[in-house]
């Protein structure tokens, strides 16, 4: 049965396009698996005041636009269970995240892209920024977080708000994430300048360029 047009927000039946296919083992190559959520930051942890909160837009899209905490709160909330599997080589498994899917919050923001917009550069209130494919950002399992284990996201990992991509390294998963810039060519973020590879597919070990 064909699945009519509903544009770029459209659920893929067939799930997102960067997820781990069924032949792949569940455990990506050369990652131990652990129960603890280590904490790994290049930068201080911030403070974020929530009142003044503004997440942001802009790049290739019609018009600029941004939503306050409490607009994105008001998203549609997700709770998706993922595993999470950091460069350094830890993997956890089967944690709960709570918070929006992407796709659904550039929904309720009336977030319209440019036909040239192909990559996103994920900015935080820090200096960190990370980039990824257009599609790796709109896939169906890629969200926005504020709840681990059904509890408040706390300030060293990430809280009040990070980016949350299962099939990519975890440096792609943007702590104190605070907007999306959409990009019509591909540069490369913080770590990616420092050596990191463009993508970062666990599954290739793509972690190094």
């Amino acid at each position: 049965m064909s699945v009519p047009d509903m544009g770029i927000f459209q659920r893929r039946p067939s799930g997102p396009e960067f997820a781990p296919q069924p032949t792949r083992p569940r455990v990506p190559p050369n990652q131990s698996v652990t129960t603890s959520f280590p904490t790994l930051t290049v930068e201080q942890i911030p403070s974020v005041d929530m009142n003044n909160f503004t997440f942001r837009f802009w790049g290739e899209v019609r018009e600029p636009t941004g939503m306050t905490w409490q607009q994105l709160m008001a998203v549609k909330h997700t709770t998706m269970t993922a595993d999470f599997h950091c460069v350094t080589g830890f993997s956890m498994l089967g944690t709960e995240w709570g918070g929006a899917l992407v796709r659904d919050v550039l929904e309720a923001a009336h977030v319209q892209l440019s036909t040239s917009a192909r990559f996103v550069m994920a900015h935080c209130i820090t200096e960190f920024t990370t980039n990824l494919p257009l599609d790796a950002l709109l896939a169906d399992d890629t969200m926005l977080v504020w709840e681990w284990n059904r509890l408040p996201l706390t300030n060293e990992h990430g809280g009040p708000l990070r980016l949350l991509v299962p099939s990519l390294y975890a440096w792609k998963d943007a702590k104190w994430v605070s907007g999306f810039e959409f990009l019509a060519e591909d540069r490369p973020g913080y770590w990616e300048s420092r050596g990191y590879h463009m993508h970062g597919d666990p599954w290739k070990e793509e972690r190094y360029g």
